[in-house]
Parts: structure tokens; C-alpha cells; sequence
């Protein structure tokens, strides 16, 4: 979808590929094609770490302000979305154009209305349920970056997972906790870290892996839990190794991909755990209860039981994780 409205761009001459220097595609996503650009001269920004790895594999991704043009694919959230925009607006050279790009439903025609305020936006393309639009960079957006918020002692950013507080599901979780966990835990998707600062008040915890994949919000977990026994790592929990097994594991895991429900994300987090686990370890999970997690449970471990719930969430204990043969040593 991306693909055709920036090649109809270029095509059309609304868009110009500067003859020289690079170009910044700021949270492009697994699916997004840029084969209209010039790879050489691409610099993908994603702080989404599956993104990064994808694109990683064919573009560049460090950072190499100043840039020549730029690409916002915009995020669904308001404020994160103005962020990138003042980001671009910051790191393109003056002169050089911004392209704003999104579809519908994540609020392109809001996003360009409150743009065209600040700037003189190009007239928008419509194609494949999206607009793109475009402004020379120049202008002062430095207001528009986004600010770490504090809600109940903890600092959070627009963008990230429930950025204006503890979900509904984490504080079911946290209430379901045992008093005791074992000595090696991971939080798969820690997010800020709001369930790591509960793990962390169980006795005997002595080392606590935090596994997300959004650098921001593992950026507010730095600063919202300094304990020494807590490791913290930018990477996909589905195919992160701990050093050695563990004894348990905590997540509440993604469920959409965008604004579609897709169930796999939380089935591929809970085979990550069993794959993780030591064989007396167990997994502490909480998810919407119409999620269809129980086939893959039961493929991953011998029992699994409700140990908690309400009307919209159920907590998951599962124990005895099912030998995986083809399982390497972490």
C-alpha cells in the first residue's frame, strides 16, 4: 500500500529523488517496499527491533543526520506521530523534502490537517486507502517532540504500549503473581517495565532478563527500574536466548498487528517460553480471554490452568514445558 502512493509520487513528479545524499525512512514496517528509492542511499529509523533486523538485511540503519529527503511512515498514535514529523523536520537538511505517508485508519487526514497549520503541505495523493503529502524542510516543529510523561511513578512515552498507565491485563497479572518465582525470570515484552518492578519485589529473584522489542519503551524501563539484579535487551522475544534456562517466565504479549487481531504473536511468544524454560520452570501469562491460546499450551506443556481471571482477561500458570527436540542449548 505504501509502495504504490510512493511510486505514483515519483512517477508523477510530486515527489523528486535528490541527486545525491541519503534518505531517511523513519518506522517503516515488515511489508513496506521501498524498491522505489535508491537502495544505496536509504537509511531506514526504526526503533521496532523485528523492523530493524528486516530492513537491516538490505538498507542502512544507523543513523547519519543530515538527510537529503525523508519518508514518515506514520504510527498510529497522535503524539508519536508529531514526533516524527518534528524528528524529519529536525534531520533533513534545509531544502530538502519531508513526504508524510499513512493510511486512514491510522489518522493520515487528521495528521496532515494539524501539518498543514505549521507548514506549506503539497496538495495529498490518494491511493491504496492512504494519503501522502509532502513540505520543504525548514520549519520549527521542536515543539511537537515528544515529552516522557510520569504516571504512578513511572516515566513512559507516547507510542509505547499503554503509555498513560498500567494496563488492565498487566495489574490482573501482577495481582497473580506468586510470592515466589524462582532465582532466573524473564518478562518477555516488558514494555516500561511496570510487571518487571512487580517480579522484582518476589523474593529470591536474582536476576530478571527484560525483553522488548520497542526501543523506547525499553529505554523508559532503564529508568524506571535501576535495580542491579534487572538485564535489559532490545530484541525480539520470540527468538531471544537467555544464557542459561530459567525458572520463570512473565508476559503479556502483543495480540495485533496493527489494528488486526493476530493470535500468533501471543502463540509465538508462549513456544519462546517453553523454549526457555528449565523443566521445572513455569509461565505466568495473561491475555484476552477470547484469544485461542489453548491448543498451543497444551502443545507446549504438560499442564496449564486458569489462575485468575474477570470478564475480558484470564491468567495462565503453566508448568512442565514438553521437551522441544530440536531445542539448543542457550
Amino acid at each position: 500500500m505504501r509502495s504504490a502512493r510512493l511510486s505514483l509520487a515519483l512517477e508523477t513528479g510530486a515527489l523528486s529523488l535528490p541527486p545525491t545524499g541519503r534518505i531517511a525512512v523513519y518506522r517503516p514496517r515488515i511489508g513496506d517496499d521501498l524498491s522505489a528509492l535508491p537502495e544505496g542511499r536509504v537509511v531506514v529509523l526504526t526503533g521496532f527491533k523485528p523492523d530493524h533486523d528486516h530492513f537491516g538485511a538490505r538498507y542502512l540503519v544507523e543513523p547519519s543526520a543530515p538527510y537529503a529527503a525523508a519518508i514518515v511512515c506514520l504510527p498510529r498514535s497522535r503524539e508519536a506521530a508529531r514526533d516524527l514529523i518534528a524528528r524529519a523536520a529536525a534531520e533533513v537538511a534545509p531544502g530538502g523534502w519531508i513526504a508524510v505517508d499513512g493510511q486512514k485508519t491510522d489518522g493520515i487526514d487528521s495528521a496532515l490537517k494539524d501539518l498543514r497549520k505549521r507548514v506549506d503541505l503539497s496538495e495529498s495523493l490518494s491511493k491504496a486507502h492512504g494519503k501522502l503529502a509532502s513540505f520543504v524542510a525548514g520549519a520549527d516543529l521542536s515543539d511537537w517532540r515528544a515529552k516522557p510523561s510520569r504516571v504512578e511513578g513511572f516515566q513512559t512515552l507516547p507510542g509505547t504500549f499503554s503509555a498513560d498507565g498500567p494496563d488492565r491485563g498487566s495489574l490482573l497479572l501482577a495481582s497473580a503473581l506468586p510470592a515466589k518465582l524462582g532465582g532466573k525470570v524473564a518478562d518477555l515484552g516488558a514494555g516500561w517495565g511496570f510487571l518487571a518492578a512487580e517480579i522484582l519485589k518476589r523474593p529470591g529473584v536474582k536476576k530478571l532478563d527484560l525483553v522488548e522489542a520497542e526501543a523506547d519503551a525499553l529505554d523508559c524501563a532503564r529508568v524506571n527500574i535501576p535495580d542491579p539484579r534487572a538485564r535489559f535487551h532490545w530484541a525480539d522475544a520470540t527468538t531471544w536466548r537467555p544464557e542459561t534456562l530459567l525458572d520463570a517466565v512473565v508476559t503479556n504479549p502483543p495480540f495485533h498487528t496493527g489494528r488486526a487481531a493476530d493470535p500468533a504473536l501471543g502463540a509465538a511468544f508462549i513456544r519462546a517460553a517453553r523454549r526457555m524454560l528449565a523443566p521445572d520452570g513455569s509461565l505466568w501469562l495473561v491475555a484476552n480471554r477470547h484469544l485461542p491460546y489453548d491448543a498451543v499450551l497444551a502443545d507446549c506443556f504438560l499442564e496449564f490452568r486458569e489462575a485468575a481471571g474477570d470478564g475480558a482477561f484470564r491468567v495462565i500458570h503453566a508448568i512442565k514445558p514438553r521437551r522441544d527436540p530440536l531445542r539448543a542449548k542457550p
